[in-house]
């Protein structure tokens, strides 16, 4: 049997993992697009100055790759002048405030290994199932 303590804390890890989830970010490809048109630069000058082929980067803008590798990420962040978290973030990778959010949390209940995808997501079902027993 869990206490309403224990229940207490999972909660609040629950609402911790999936803030991110519940917020509406940009799409990373019209992010790129307009601070690229903003410097008027063209695919073959982001090209030129990254090594990545105009193609890919279209693909990017357009969607159809919506997670590049961090690596790419940090050559756009560099040429866009954007903070680099924030690409990461809008590309759907874990950002190091995510990280530094579950540290706290884990240190206050004793814990210092990060989770799995499969408990995050049994965490995030928990939360579901504590929201549907409240009283409305």
């Amino acid at each position: 049997m869990l206490t309403k303590q224990v229940l207490a804390k999972l909660s609040l890890i629950c609402v911790l993992l999936v803030t991110r989830r519940l917020v509406d970010l940009p799409q990373l490809g019209p992010v790129l697009r307009s601070r690229r048109e903003d410097l008027r630069l063209t695919l073959r000058d982001v090209e030129r100055k990254t090594g990545l082929s105009n193609a890919y980067l279209s693909q990017i803008e357009n969607g159809k790759i919506t997670q590049p590798a961090p690596a790419v990420l940090a050559k756009l962040a560099e040429i866009y002048d954007l903070p680099y978290n924030q690409l990461m973030e809008f590309a759907g990778h874990p950002s190091q405030v995510d990280s530094d959010k579950r540290t706290i949390v884990f240190k206050r209940i004793g814990k210092t290994e990060e989770l799995s995808r499969d408990e995050e997501e049994e965490l995030v079902r928990y939360l579901a199932f504590i929201r549907s027993r409240r009283s409305p």
